[in-house]
């Protein structure tokens, strides 16, 4: 027999748990009942969700949309460089 695979959650999922967990309404081993996670995995997401929050409310927080506006610039830079190189190199060949 082979080893069980690992559950894969989305992000949306653990954010929803975490988040009743926050609430505290209900109790660990409650909302391991109700969602199918190990309460020990619940208190993690927990823990990583608060940790989250206060770096978000600190201004380090890096949002997803800051990254990729940062790798499309980076993206954008090179385009113009590889188009004024191939645009030299264009005139260069016919002379």
């Amino acid at each position: 027999m082979g080893a069980a695979k690992r559950k894969v959650h989305s992000p949306e999922f653990k954010a929803k748990v975490a988040l009743e967990a926050i609430k505290g309404e209900s109790t660990l081993l409650e909302l391991a009942s109700r969602f199918g996670v190990h309460a020990n995995q619940i208190s993690k997401w927990k823990k990583e969700a608060l940790e989250g929050m206060s770096a978000i409310f600190s201004g380090k927080h890096t949002t997803q949309d800051t990254v990729h506006e940062k790798q499309i610039e980076k993206l954008h830079a090179k385009i113009g460089q590889l188009t004024v190189e191939r645009d030299f190199l264009e005139r260069v060949s016919k002379l």
